[in-house]
């Protein structure tokens, strides 16, 4: 959630905020109840104490009908006050978590994704000397991906990964966990960046793949509901990526600023119901209802949020030019940034079986917008409480990043070429 004196003291901003981003809120009715629910709480407070001493003047001796009396009317008005408080607190508190965070200064104004800005290009698309196909018609003729018998099993848009496809997913699953891990490296890539950050290395993590209702509502994850699965008759869903359960760890926690930042890197099979998708979208292994993802995680200060944001976007560049593949960085609009995000980057890889972009990547800066909920706190050096900054970003979305592979490094017999840093991973070899 947004800080509550914000909205007290700039309802027009956070209302135009919410509007620029797409989201129908309220405002002045949620200002409304907030005063309201601040009235009922002095009131309620006012007849606690007149309670209290109401009490006090029972102590020692029978008391008179009269305290008696007043005792019963005070009963009798406090309940009819906590009742109107709970209530307005509940209504408050569903319309407030509707409200979306504020966008950075930075973050371009737009009514759809279309209005997203391409901030640069790196490397020229790949060419070849013949029609390139698309991964699956690769990956089916190698028999790499067997889809037809996933649906059998577990129904459309499941897949087995088979055989040297697994081998490459391991390859790049060693290859980040190494490079994050690795404080010379970071150093390396924050410098390279212009960023004056910590160099902390990340912790790999293999996390759960399960998260309770309450969590994931708090992390602000939950939504849209219909692209979740809920686990039957349990508090549980299956995490949908592994920063809402990464995220979420450290909930009702403080840390002491020295700890900070916290840097965790999670490898995590996801689902998403991936809803109204169709076409091409549908070929291969591009949308699934499962997947496998390397996912950052940060706890910083605020002080420190948005460079951990940028580093973390460098990561990301720093890996895929590692891969040796063309991409372009996209700075998301005010519409697409997300509900909980003050910032957003994304990532897009050229395909050349698809003879087009695709997001592969994704770096979320949230402010302290979850941490309000979660009460994940940071005492600093002055002895001072804050809620801390959270950071969310792609590493790799390992199937995305295999169909980049593919479809880049391929030859016209089928062949894969495998990128010069994996090649360590699967034991000196280039080709596939």
């Amino acid at each position: 959630m947004i800080d509550i004196k914000l909205l007290r003291e700039n309802p027009e901003a956070v209302a135009k905020n919410a509007k620029d981003k797409g989201y129908d809120v309220d405002v002045n009715k949620i200002v409304t109840l907030d005063e309201e629910r601040r009235k009922l709480q002095q009131q309620v407070d006012d007849l606690r104490e007149k309670r209290n001493q109401n009490a006090a003047k029972m102590k020692g001796g029978k008391p008179s009908q009269d305290l008696i009396d007043d005792g019963k009317q005070i009963k009798i008005e406090l309940a009819e006050r906590e009742g109107y408080l709970n209530s307005t607190e509940a209504e408050f508190l569903e319309l407030f978590k509707k409200v979306p965070n504020m966008a950075a200064g930075d973050v371009p104004y737009g009514a759809s994704e279309d209005e997203n800005v391409v901030a640069k290009v790196v490397g020229d698309k790949t060419e070849f000397d013949f029609a390139p196909k698309n991964h699956y018609e690769i990956a089916e003729k190698r028999d790499w991906i067997d889809k037809e018998r996933a649906a059998k099993v577990s129904g459309s848009r499941f897949a087995y990964i088979k055989g040297e496809l697994v081998k490459l997913q391991l390859a790049i699953v060693s290859y980040v966990v190494n490079t994050l891990s690795d404080e010379v490296k970071l150093r390396e890539i924050a410098d390279s960046a212009g960023l004056n950050v910590a160099v902390k290395p990340f912790t790999p993590i293999l996390p759960p793949l399960m998260i309770r209702t309450e969590l994931y509502d708090a992390m602000d994850r939950l939504e849209p509901r219909d692209d979740r699965y809920k686990i039957e008759d349990e508090d549980l869903w299956l995490q949908g990526s592994a920063e809402h359960v990464l995220g979420s760890m450290h909930a009702d926690e403080i840390f002491d600023e020295a700890q900070l930042p916290l840097r965790y890197l999670g490898y995590a099979t996801s689902f998403r119901r991936e809803a109204g998708t169709y076409g091409k979208d549908m070929e291969g292994i591009l949308r699934m209802h499962q997947f496998d993802k390397l996912e950052m995680e940060s706890f910083t200060t605020g002080d420190d949020g948005l460079n951990e944001h940028l580093l973390f976007v460098a990561v990301q560049e720093y890996l895929l030019n590692s891969l040796g593949l063309p991409y372009q960085v996209i700075q998301k609009c005010t519409a697409d940034i997300g509900k909980p995000n003050a910032r957003g980057i994304d990532m897009e890889v050229w395909l050349p079986g698809q003879d087009k972009y695709r997001e592969t990547h994704t770096a979320d800066y949230m402010t302290d917008y979850q941490s309000r909920r979660l009460k994940t706190r940071v005492r600093r050096s002055d002895g001072s409480l804050e809620l801390v900054h959270t950071n969310d970003a792609t590493a790799f979305a390992l199937g995305r990043i295999m169909i980049a592979i593919i479809e880049n490094g391929q030859d016209k017999n089928g062949n894969v070429r495998v990128p010069e840093v994996l090649r360590p991973y699967l034991g000196g070899r280039e080709v596939l």
